[in-house]
């Protein structure tokens, strides 16, 4: 069964309680290598924001899962994470979330 073509555009946010103080906005990973990029940067407010685009439609229960998990780790807030997606699996998501964080300093 194939999925709709086009690109899928998915947030999630939940609430932090780590404030989040990265050095310069951290890029990891790119989207012709790995399917996959990461972009970690602040904002303000007492949230974790993901701003998933993602090739990868009617997947958002398990984007969703793998978001909750990674802030279930890092309950952080004051931080926008935007994910470009060309058909990543969850686990070279999560590396790649993991990585960023890591990258950003935090």
């Amino acid at each position: 069964m194939g999925h709709a073509v086009g690109v899928e555009h998915l947030n999630f946010s939940f609430a932090g309680t780590q404030a989040f103080q990265p050095k310069p906005d951290a890029l990891v990973g790119v989207v012709g290598s790995g399917n996959l990029e990461v972009l970690v940067e602040p904002c303000d407010n007492t949230h974790c924001e993901f701003n998933i685009h993602t090739s990868a439609r009617g997947f958002a229960h398990i984007w969703e899962a793998v978001c909750r998990d990674f802030h279930r780790k890092h309950p952080l807030k004051g931080v926008r994470i935007s994910i470009h997606d060309m058909g990543a699996t969850p686990a070279v998501v999560s590396l790649r979330l993991e990585q960023a964080l890591a990258e950003a300093g935090a």
